[in-house]
């Protein structure tokens, strides 16, 4: 499945637009549409549904290496799936870039105040837990190109 975001020019039919106080983003899914200035993605999880309703999105930014992203990839699908269950908890989608390093991982909550209990809650701390690096002779490099960064967005009913 692909997605499509864009952050300055309106899409047809999104499935959902969303504000924060520095600019509009607009999401689709399962389109071939190019728009000058989005940014283009491989859904490699998606659960949930986006349904037009009101809500509060986190998209938490991850750029990783090239060298990195078999690894990275490979956690997020052998994740454990403790969000799901999380009160207020709407949808989750792991995209992939196609023209960039940046990976984003999108939830969606009933509230802003549902997604902060969830950050407090022992289900994101297993959730997020420090993987045991695997046993080799050679040091550990970062998969990761720089610092991941966090933006959050009212969803527009």
């Amino acid at each position: 499945m692909k997605a499509i975001i864009s952050y300055e020019t309106p899409l047809e039919q999104p499935h959902f637009t969303a504000k924060n106080d520095e600019k509009n983003m607009f999401y689709k899914e399962n389109t071939e549409e190019t728009v000058e200035g989005s940014l283009n993605y491989d859904v490699l999880d998606a659960v949930g549904e986006f349904k037009g309703q009101p809500g509060f999105i986190v998209c938490n930014n991850i750029s990783v290496t090239d060298e990195g992203r078999p690894a990275f990839e490979h956690r997020f699908k052998s994740r454990a799936g403790l969000i799901e269950n999380e009160p207020g908890f709407q949808a989750i989608r792991v995209l992939r870039p196609l023209s960039n390093d940046t990976y984003i991982i999108m939830t969606m909550w009933e509230t802003e105040q549902n997604f902060k209990d969830w950050t407090e809650s022992r289900s994101f701390e297993n959730a997020h837990k420090k993987r045991p690096a695997q046993a080799s002779a050679e040091p550990q490099k970062s998969i990761f190109s720089r610092p991941s960064f966090v933006t959050t967005f009212d969803v527009l009913a």
